[in-house]
């Protein structure tokens, strides 16, 4: 990293600035000492223009299209690579050699039973209970199972709670779907990889033999590893905000997960299917494509643009080619809502309107409509971006513990209430 200076002018005075230069994209401001110099903060609702920290996981070059993994471009990722081998890339910066693989799968592996008490705990739920709400609160339970990786001073206790995460978080979730469609708890199998065994403890049931189809394993690996990080986004940041304050890693995710419910973050991909619910046979596309263009009306194509890509969303063309693996693999081929899908990518592709505003499908629009295909009802959606999205968190989180320059989050604000006043006694109020 490089230092250079910046001069601003407040008031008539000038100040200056440390600029700081990354590796790539653009660089920063350090205004760490602009309130005692000036007496001013920033004001930045959404931090769309500030920076919290340095990190050297992923990087986004949105007007480019372009998402990089350590260095790593996802394109390159989701073709050669595995999700675990993400994972370590994710957790220790370099992708692994062969025998550092072997024991990555083989530690994460055997983590991923979880505490046959946990079984008593989901039934306190409704059947009822969307899936997230029981994400939420199991994930933050992990602490009261697991008191012996929750040190956060302590690097091997961090590392023990990064493996039990990551290696837990399929089996929770599986355990979630099965609880809320009233089937049995399948546990995972140690002969079987981190996807398909996911797959199996979703799917099977104990009457008969369950065995993953290798097409769909592949499909749903790669939707983890386009899901594994995605910079400082709402969750993340969410993440980082809690450990900051010296929470244990468990309750760190579960506040990440609670963030990553929002339709605007995590449900999006849910929001995109139901859209297409909406819209119902591809004869009314037209009538929806209308609706979006104009000004006056509230509906907004979900599943289209991106806060962060003004370009293509590089995982949406991988997102897109996986789609359609997916359904030429089953077969579907009179599913109206899938017709719909179809018809409006190529429509919105195409059209004069999304192209010169960019709103292309981005992935959110793809992976719901193959998880859909796969057979998860839509409460899943999100609890799947969790489940990927934990590698993310944990690596971010990590992270920020070691970076001896971050403290505890604490933003300002503009206050805008009553400036001071009198207390009146409730007697005398008119």
């Amino acid at each position: 990293m490089s230092f250079s200076n910046s001069t601003l002018s407040v008031n008539g005075r000038q100040i200056e600035l440390p600029q700081k230069d990354g590796t790539i994209g653009p660089s920063v401001l350090d205004i760490g000492k602009l309130y005692a110099q000036t007496g001013l903060f920033t004001y930045d609702p959404g931090f769309t223009s500030t920076a919290a920290c340095e990190s050297k996981i992923t990087y986004i070059d949105g007007d480019e299209g372009i998402l990089l993994y350590r260095g790593y471009p996802i394109e390159q990722l989701a073709e050669h690579g595995d999700f675990l081998e993400t994972c370590y890339l994710l957790l220790y910066g370099e992708l692994p050699t062969a025998a550092q693989k072997a024991d990555f799968d083989y530690r994460v592996t055997r983590h991923t039973m979880v505490h046959d008490q946990m079984n008593r705990f989901f039934q306190g739920f409704r059947r009822d209970a969307h899936p997230m709400a029981i994400m939420v609160a199991c994930v933050g339970a992990l602490s009261a199972f697991y008191h012996d990786s929750t040190d956060i001073t302590d690097e091997k206790q961090r590392m023990v709670a990064s493996m039990r995460m990551i290696a837990k978080m399929p089996t929770l979730a599986a355990m979630a779907y099965k609880y809320s469609i009233g089937q049995p708890f399948v546990y995972p199998k140690n002969d079987l990889d981190y996807t398909s065994n996911f797959l199996r403890m979703c799917f099977a049931v104990p009457c008969e033999e369950y065995h993953a189809n290798p097409v769909l394993a592949r499909a749903l690996d790669r939707i983890f590893i386009l899901h594994a990080d995605h910079e400082q986004n709402a969750s993340t940041s969410t993440v980082r905000l809690a450990g900051s304050s010296g929470a244990n890693p468990f309750a760190c995710i579960a506040a990440g997960i609670a963030c990553l419910w929002g339709p605007a973050h995590g449900g999006a991909n849910e929001a995109a299917l139901k859209m297409l619910e909406e819209i119902g046979r591809p004869e009314r596309i037209p009538e929806y494509i209308a609706k979006a263009k104009d000004k006056n009306d509230p509906f907004r194509l979900m599943g289209f643009g991106h806060r962060v890509y003004k370009n293509y969303d590089p995982r949406a063309r991988i997102m897109a080619k996986t789609t359609h693996e997916v359904l030429a693999e089953l077969g579907i081929k009179d599913d109206p809502l899938l017709d719909v899908a179809v018809e409006l990518e190529q429509i919105a592709l195409k059209d004069e309107y999304f192209v010169e505003k960019k709103l292309y499908p981005n992935i959110d629009f793809y992976s719901g409509i193959t998880l859909k295909a796969m057979g998860f009802p839509t409460s899943m959606f999100t609890v799947l971006f969790a489940l990927a999205r934990t590698v993310g968190w944990i690596g971010q989180w990590a992270e920020m513990i070691e970076d001896p320059s971050q403290k505890i989050g604490r933003p300002r604000q503009l206050y805008v209430g009553p400036p001071k006043r009198e207390y009146v006694s409730i007697s005398q109020r008119g």
